[in-house]
């Protein structure tokens, strides 16, 4: 399976965190980190008053279940200090699961595509630049979205594993 993986980081060193994670997601048993969007620094949404985020999409190659991969995303999240202490707060690393090939999931862990990643500049700057045009699995176009909150283009993609 194909999937994309929202990445996000506003807490320490923003940068180190974001390709520490793609560091760990490339070694997780069943997953193969393919290519990444460039790194884009974001408003926070929601929340909290909060630093800036540093966001960045990867693109993986699974042969994982969906739980499975949410369970690893979850392990890489545990290594890099993530809390869940206030929702949508500071956090030193933050993976969603965006898409999953042209899965529709919606149950008590994992919602698939995430919602409302279509609505968030944070989420849709990047991944548009690894799928210029997505569509969801109900045929929607993310194109014809109008992102919420800010962003801009801050560094080169994250290097992906050989």
């Amino acid at each position: 399976m194909n999937a994309l993986l929202g990445l996000g980081s506003n807490l320490g060193d923003r940068l180190a965190h974001l390709q520490r994670a793609v560091d760990l997601l490339g070694i997780e048993p069943g997953i193969r980190v393919t290519r990444s969007s460039r790194i884009w620094e974001t408003d926070p949404v929601g929340g909290p008053d909060q630093p800036e985020f540093l966001n960045a999409v990867v693109e993986v190659i699974t042969d994982l279940q969906p739980h499975d991969l949410l369970t690893a995303c979850n392990r890489v999240e545990a290594v890099l200090g993530r809390t869940r202490d206030v929702r949508w707060g500071p956090r030193t690393i933050d993976i969603d699961i965006l898409l999953i090939d042209a899965l529709s999931i919606d149950d008590d862990t994992l919602t698939v595509p995430h919602p409302p990643h279509h609505q968030r500049a944070f989420a849709l700057m990047p991944l548009l630049e690894l799928t210029p045009d997505p569509k969801l699995p109900n045929g929607t176009r993310l194109l014809d979205a109008t992102p919420q909150g800010e962003a801009h283009p801050f560094a080169p993609p994250l290097t992906v594993p050989a």
